[in-house]
């Protein structure tokens, strides 16, 4: 090994052995946490990006793939409880691949594929089962394909053709969906569903659509669409109408200082209704018209001859002989044009009954007001209709204004607190982060003074031994610098030295050199450490 790098390693040795139980273990300390965050960043720099492989898998299939996965020594993660599999970017495409070779994922809606499997033999039960079971599988799959929705399902209730029209019934279809974590399906989303089910479907109406999610929740009902049942109708007027008011009364008798409570009746049922109207068209003619006209003369003959006239009991009454018999009739037949309307009308439930809107002002903010003209401009807001029933109540009363206290100190103590607790946190990252700092710099300060001191009091004793004239002779063999003083020890050897090495004699005279003048010493050392550094 070269001599530098002996007499480097020997002095960091020697710097080390040196150092006192605080300095080790701070240099310790400074080591292990940077060690650690040269494997933090080489494990964080190393990593592969992970990308979903397959998501929405089932069970079996999951399995499966994994399988290849682990055959193929291919690292993966699970996520959305083992649904969705990630694997490293670079190999998803090669996976992909592989899994369509080996006909995985197995399990899927299958869609139109279906029917290419059906054989000959297939009865018609089957194959009316195969295709609502296509249809379904291709709308679960373009249901799947929207925006946060992660899988979705479709049955289908298609009734058999009968031939009494009368005992026909509409076709219905349910849909369940599953969203994605966090995700919630706008009523754009879902009538969107209602309108691609429904219209997919002979004779379906958007109304005998069912949407559920994965929550439970009632998307859409069958017979009242989207909307919702009465009971969700009403809830959302009611927050409606008192969010108006609400918002009103706010900028009348400002915020905190009025209250809105807004009941709503509406209908639970749901009728069909059909009405036909006739009307006269005004100077129309006459569709068709018919005239009929009998005319009958004669003149009297002999008495048996004569025209008589029933009399009582059905008997012929004679007229009187010699008479002329005259006889005319006339009938006459229109056929009139007329308007006639057929209105056909759907009356869903959810229809208002009746509501009642109350309305309390705290008597503090309200003494100026006038209770006729806030009363109106409440009716006005949440459409009240007097002849429907709806009612509308204002009274001024006095508020509690110890709850808003209460609630006030708390919230302030609460928001005191949390921002207590932001400040002792970003206090005690700080402190940790800059005594780390501080500790390392220190650790890197004092090393680094260490070996300068080590740097400045190691002299290579062959540099000693070749110096010696210049410590034992007036004359200088070698330039010296400026401020350099040639020092003078004393050539001839004391019995002391006898017998002793050049190089044992040569540390003895130096010590004793510096015994008896160290500034001079100190002085000449330093002028031959600065010879020694690199240009």
């Amino acid at each position: 090994m070269p001599r530098p790098v002996t007499n480097a390693l020997q002095s960091l040795g020697r710097g080390i052995q040196s150092f006192s139980v605080a300095q080790r273990t701070v240099a310790i300390i400074g080591i292990a946490v940077l060690v650690l965050g040269i494997s933090a960043l080489t494990m964080w720099a190393s990593k592969p990006a992970y990308t979903p492989l397959f998501s929405g898998l089932s069970g079996a299939d999951a399995s499966s793939i994994v399988d290849q996965l682990r055959t193929d020594s291919i690292d993966y993660q699970l996520s959305d409880g083992g649904a969705t599999i990630l694997v490293p970017e670079a190999s998803v495409y090669d996976e992909r691949l592989k899994a369509a070779a080996a006909g995985l994922p197995t399990s899927s809606t299958g869609g139109y594929a279906l029917l290419d499997k059906m054989g000959v033999t297939s009865s018609e039960f089957q194959q009316s089962v195969t295709y609502k079971r296509a249809i379904e599988g291709e709308l679960a799959n373009t249901i799947g394909a929207m925006k946060g929705v992660k899988t979705a399902s479709v049955r289908l209730a298609i009734p058999k053709d009968s031939v009494f029209v009368s005992e026909k019934s509409d076709p219905t279809a349910s849909v369940f969906v599953a969203t994605e974590n966090g995700v919630n399906l706008s009523s754009d989303q879902v009538q969107a569903i209602v309108h691609l089910t429904s219209a997919s479907i002979e004779g379906m109406k958007p109304a005998d659509v069912a949407v559920i999610d994965a929550k439970g929740i009632v998307l859409s009902a069958v017979g009242t669409g989207t909307t919702g049942g009465a009971d969700q109708q009403a809830s959302d007027y009611e927050q409606r109408v008192r969010g108006a008011v609400q918002a009103m009364l706010d900028r009348v008798v400002g915020p905190g200082n009025a209250t809105v409570v807004v009941a709503a009746d509406m209908s639970a049922q749901s009728a069909q209704r059909v009405e036909e109207s006739f009307t006269t068209p005004t100077n129309a003619p006459s569709l068709n018209e018919a005239v009929k006209t009998e005319t009958y003369s004669g003149t009297g003959g002999a008495a048996g001859s004569a025209a008589g006239v029933l009399g009582p009991d059905n008997i012929a009454v004679p007229a009187g002989a010699g008479k002329d018999g005259t006889f005319t009739s006339s009938d006459t037949t229109k056929n009139n044009a007329v308007n006639k309307v057929t209105e056909t009308r759907t009356i869903p439930a959810g229809s208002m009954n009746r509501q009642t809107v109350s309305v309390a002002l705290n008597k503090d903010a309200a003494a100026k007001l006038n209770i006729s003209d806030v009363t109106s401009l409440v009716s006005s807001a949440a459409g009240i209709d007097t002849k429907r029933g709806d009612a509308v109540t204002v009274q001024v009363v006095s508020f509690n204004g110890a709850g808003a206290a209460d609630a006030a100190t708390a919230l302030a103590a609460a928001d005191a607190s949390a921002a207590a607790d932001r400040f002792a946190g970003i206090l005690r990252v700080a402190i940790i982060t800059v005594g780390t700092v501080l500790t390392f710099m220190l650790g890197l300060l004092l090393y680094a003074r260490r070996s300068r001191r080590q740097s400045r009091e190691a002299i290579e004793l062959d540099e000693m031994i070749e110096a010696r004239p210049v410590l034992t002779a007036p004359v200088v063999p070698f330039p010296m610098p400026a401020a350099a003083t040639p020092l003078y020890i004393d050539p001839t050897p004391t019995v002391a030295f006898a017998g002793l090495p050049d190089a044992d004699r040569m540390r003895v005279e130096i010590d004793a050199l510096a015994q008896r003048d160290p500034g001079k010493t100190a002085e000449y050392l330093r002028s031959l450490m600065d010879d020694r550094q690199p240009v």
